[in-house]
């Protein structure tokens, strides 16, 4: 019935005034917000042989003002995604932020991450990676201002944060639970 743009500083929040059908048949107008930040990737990076995965350790202010004493956050490679091609995204993405360099990943899965108020829906890959496929510090792209740290933890160290709540990030927990339910490094 109606858009109102809100804000389009970052990305774009809308309010949307729109009339929903309930299950009595009545017609019930309805008032949201939903915010538009694009889609997004992310990867688990993996070595079967070391028994390792890479994450990465960056501040996220919106964790900070929630609660998280430090605003620091452990969690897998991600970003928006880059003219609408998640495979070619996280391949890059996985550059940037880790300095490894892959040419194959796996996509396992897609999600809404937060249905109720966010548009994105990100797509979930795994990949494995070896210490020579390393070319670069990562860290992130400069211009984006991300100052991330690049960690090489033991799979079972991973799993062992996720529980005591260490690792709080859903993509991170997704993934993981993914790889633990998969038996990837069972194999």
């Amino acid at each position: 019935m109606q858009r109102e743009l809100l804000s389009n500083n970052w990305y774009s929040l809308e309010k949307i005034t729109f009339e929903y059908l309930r299950d009595d048949g009545v017609w019930e107008k309805q008032i949201r917000e939903s915010y538009d930040r694009g889609n997004g990737a992310a990867i688990l990076l993996y070595n079967i042989e070391k028994g390792k995965v890479v994450l990465t350790k960056q501040f996220r202010m919106p964790t900070y003002v929630n609660g998280n004493v430090d605003g620091m956050m452990i969690e897998v490679c991600a970003g928006l995604l880059e003219k609408g091609n998640a495979e070619e995204t996280i391949k890059m993405e996985v550059e940037e932020e880790t300095g490894y360099k892959i040419d194959r990943v796996k996509k396992v899965f897609e999600s809404y991450m937060s249905p109720g108020s966010v548009t994105e829906i990100l797509h979930f890959f795994i990949g494995a990676y070896e210490d020579g496929m390393k070319i670069g510090e990562g860290g992130g792209a400069e211009d984006e201002t991300e100052n991330i740290e690049v960690l090489e933890l033991d799979f079972k160290k991973a799993i062992a944060m996720m529980e005591s709540g260490e690792i709080k990030d859903a993509k991170t927990i997704m993934l993981l639970q993914y790889a633990q339910v998969q038996g990837i490094f069972d194999q």
